[in-house]
């Protein structure tokens, strides 16, 4: 069977065992990712990349499945969705575009600590939770804090970011290299270290770890980044779905979020 579609960020969901489910979303239809573990697999770049915002085909994309225009342009690119700190739209401040920065940065925002090879801090919306959690293949997560919008949470990252990184070490996470971290201890560690006003939004309260498992048949030794544009035809089993990476046979690894806007045509046994 041969499908042709654009690749984007895959969706998922955690099922009532904890297990992250994955699709891939085709040009008429989704795929469930579980489904071909274990089976040979095909991915061939038609060479055709398009912008996820204005859908437009270039040669080449800029960043984030951008063109270069819309990512210097379009709200979703904005510098408050990177630097969660830089949000103005509590002040009525419009960066690019008003309307879509309220609707998306003033609503209720987590500030979290995940394992996913290390312990990192993050942001996102609270109606994000737990997917944020499976895109970046975190093993565990817990709730930090609790802000009614994007800017107050933004100010406390920056604040935790000077006792802990949050980038998430994604050869370690792929190769199933995770610490044995104790959340509500390292949690208590950090509260410690808010100051000021930053204290009030603190969700003391809620202390409840999100558990994940990934449908991964075996964990690679070592991993290597495939890369489309210079190899446009990956052909080898699919052994496993964790964050945006596929992982195939061999350790080699896609991230499918990482090549936005890129046209392909999938095969598979």
């Amino acid at each position: 069977m041969e499908i042709l579609l654009t690749l984007e960020k895959m969706p998922a969901w955690l099922d009532g065992n904890g297990l992250a489910n994955y699709l891939l979303k085709t040009d008429q239809d989704f795929i469930q990712l579980k489904k071909l573990l274990g089976r040979q697999i095909t991915i061939e770049f038609t060479n055709e990349k398009y912008c996820s915002n204005c859908g437009n085909q270039f040669a080449d994309l800029y960043r984030m499945g951008f063109c270069q225009n819309c990512f210097f342009t379009a709200p979703q690119a904005g510098e408050s969705i990177i630097r969660p700190e830089l949000s103005r739209a509590h002040e009525g401040i419009e960066d690019r575009d008003l309307e879509f920065e309220k609707s998306y940065q003033l609503q209720p925002h987590l500030v979290y600590l995940a394992n996913s090879g290390a312990l990192k801090v993050g942001v996102t919306r609270e109606e994000q939770r737990p997917v944020r959690w499976i895109d970046q293949g975190a093993s565990e997560a817990i709730v930090f804090a609790k802000t009614e919008n994007r800017y107050q949470a933004g100010q406390i990252e920056v604040a935790m970011k000077a006792h802990l990184g949050d980038k998430t070490p994604w050869q370690k996470m792929l190769k199933n290299e995770i610490p044995e971290l104790d959340l509500k201890a390292e949690k208590e560690v950090l509260r410690s270290k808010l100051e000021g006003d930053l204290a009030e939004f603190y969700a003391e309260d809620e202390n409840e770890i999100c558990k994940i498992e990934y449908p991964v048949e075996t964990y690679p030794a070592r991993v290597k980044s495939l890369n489309l544009d210079k190899e446009p035809k990956i052909e080898a089993a699919l052994i496993g779905v964790r964050g945006q990476y596929l992982i195939f046979e061999g350790g080699r690894v896609f991230n499918v979020r990482g090549n936005t806007g890129y046209r392909i045509k999938l095969a598979f046994s």
